[in-house]
Parts: C-alpha cells; structure tokens; sequence
C-alpha cells in the first residue's frame, strides 16, 4: 500500500519547507548522514532577490520563507520531524522520509 501523503496534516508552508529541507539533506555537501537515519543541515540557504538556490535547483523565495520562521520549525518539531539545537537542524528519520506530495511541483533546476 502506498504511502499516505501528509499524513500529520501539516500547512502549506509546513509542506514547503519540510520539502525543501529534504532536497538540502539529499546533497551530501550541505548535509551530514548519522547511522539512525536523521541528517543535520549545515546552513539553511538565504534568499536574493526574489529567489533561493536550494541544491541544484532555484525556488521561488516565497515558497522557501520558511525557513526564516521560527513557528515553523517548532511545528515540525513538535511533530517529530525535525529537531533543532540552536546551532543547525536536523530532519529526523521520519522527516527524511515524509512523504509531502510536493516533492517535483515547484522545483526548477537553476541556470545560474
């Protein structure tokens, strides 16, 4: 049986931005991969101008303004998918494996 998508009802921005932490965590450069099957991000990217280069791909910087709101972070932690430290943020297993249903919709590779 297939994976539910969403299945802890998370917002539109929760979405977003989990999704775009797991493009950053798939990038053996920006993330560190522990054995239990969490990933530390060492930066989240900032934007320029109306965009944000996350990994290979450009995101619109509205869909990526999670990143910068702390309400998000705790949401996703208290669902258990991230944890944070005051020093980096690390997707836990389940959220590594998260299925969002967002993951190819609003990605397009970056051409600079």
């Amino acid at each position: 049986m297939a994976a539910k998508k969403n299945p802890l009802k998370l917002n539109k921005l929760q979405l977003r931005t989990l999704v775009l932490a797991q493009v950053i965590g798939r990038d053996e450069r920006q993330a560190v991969h522990h054995p239990n099957g969490d990933v530390t991000l060492s930066q989240l990217p900032h934007a320029h101008g109306d965009h944000v280069h996350v990994g290979e791909f450009v995101v619109s910087a509205k869909d990526a303004s999670g990143f910068s709101n702390p309400a998000v972070w705790v949401a996703l932690a208290r669902k258990g998918l991230v944890r944070e430290d005051g020093q980096a943020i690390t997707l836990t297993a389940e959220g590594v494996s998260y299925e969002t249903g967002l993951g190819d919709k609003f990605l397009e590779k970056s051409d600079h």
